[in-house]
């Protein structure tokens, strides 16, 4: 048969290829390699499906038709077979249109407080229980790297890895999901420092960052590095421990600075600030790749500009709005105990509208 879908073949190659080089137990010895197949795999698992089903109702309908010229009890069926050659065939194209190879990654989220002052801090503090409870809602792990509490136990910043336990889709990807949340988050209440009950408006920023599977995926120069020890304190400045294992690691050529305290050994800071600095620096590069490729699609939703208000959390009536796709809930209290998955949901559907649209115009 004319294959309409012969842009497909390469995938499925290359799905088989990868099936191979997985069943190969030395490529396992390198857990780096080894996941990013495996998310690789799972990204091609989608085509091969959707194109097996396409060929098999293809099949299915051209021999109605066959049968159907010599025998008119089989036109009956046609039509049923031939619309669900049509359905198969608008699945595959979906799956064949570009997707951000980044979706299956596991992701890194800062939330850092803005302006405001400490109602901000406590704004940043409602966040991160947003997220670490979405992601316990996703089945994920959390794992928070590094944290500036305040004297009321808000965040001046905070640093939590967000990790997929497993992953057949990655339409199911932490990134594929939290791309979205980097920007400034804007909350209007009444602040809990506020006696005169006047409502007032603050903001905390988010940062997303994929994270980095293979060290190898992002050279760093040693002698690129300016490394600085110091005591770690908490809020108010009250010592946390009396060594100096707070880390500070300077990323020169970009200046790119990672700081990490969390931990109590100098060196547990190190590998958790030099695994901030790879997601930071592949960040850096692909956004860099992309403002030189003229033809690389990006996200219609998910912008690089981090200073764009994205989202409104407005207390007293209890709304939730997203100001990118016109989202609006009056669920605020929902959202904030981790049923975020409508919101994200919007921003996922119009990215893919806008990705289908830009297909069928090429």
């Amino acid at each position: 048969m004319t294959d309409p879908f012969a842009a497909a073949r390469p995938l499925l190659d290359e799905h088989a290829e990868i099936e191979r080089e997985l069943a190969d137990p030395a490529v396992h010895a390198d857990a780096g390699r080894a996941r990013t197949l495996g998310r690789r795999y799972a990204e091609l698992n989608q085509v091969v499906r959707a194109y097996r089903a396409w060929a098999a109702a293809h099949d299915d309908a051209t021999a109605a038709a066959e049968l159907a010229a010599e025998d008119e009890s089989f036109a009956a069926e046609l039509p049923t077979l031939r619309a669900a050659e049509k359905q198969a065939a608008e699945q595959l194209r979906h799956v064949l249109v570009p997707r951000d190879p980044d979706d299956g990654r596991d992701v890194i989220l800062e939330i850092k407080a803005g302006e405001g002052g400490e109602e901000s801090a406590l704004f940043a503090g409602d966040l991160l229980r947003m997220y670490l409870r979405y992601a316990e809602r996703r089945g994920w792990s959390t794992q928070v790297l590094d944290a500036t509490e305040t004297e009321l136990g808000g965040y001046k910043d905070v640093q939590v890895a967000i990790k997929a336990r497993s992953l057949q889709d990655p339409r199911d990807g932490v990134w594929a999901n939290l791309k979205y949340e980097g920007g400034v988050h804007r909350v209007q209440r009444v602040p809990v420092t506020e006696s005169q009950g006047r409502i007032h408006t603050s903001a905390a920023g988010v940062l997303v960052f994929p994270e980095v599977d293979d060290p190898g995926e992002v050279e760093i120069d040693p002698n690129d590095l300016r490394i600085d020890v110091f005591r770690s304190s908490g809020p108010g400045g009250q010592s946390v421990n009396t060594t100096d294992s707070a880390v500070r690691i300077t990323h020169l050529p970009t200046g790119i600075v990672v700081s990490m305290q969390n931990e109590k050994s100098q060196l547990q800071n190190r590998e958790q600030a030099l695994r901030v600095l790879r997601a930071r620096l592949l960040a850096a590069q692909q956004e860099a790749a992309a403002a030189e490729a003229a033809d690389l699609r990006r996200s219609q939703v998910r912008t690089v500009d981090r200073s764009e208000r994205i989202r409104t959390y407005n207390f007293p009536e209890n709304r939730i709005a997203d100001h990118r796709t016109g989202y609006k809930a009056y669920n605020l209290d929902h959202v904030l105990d981790g049923d975020l998955d409508p919101v994200v949901r919007s921003a996922v559907e119009a990215d893919e509208a806008a990705r289908l649209a830009a297909a069928a115009d090429a």
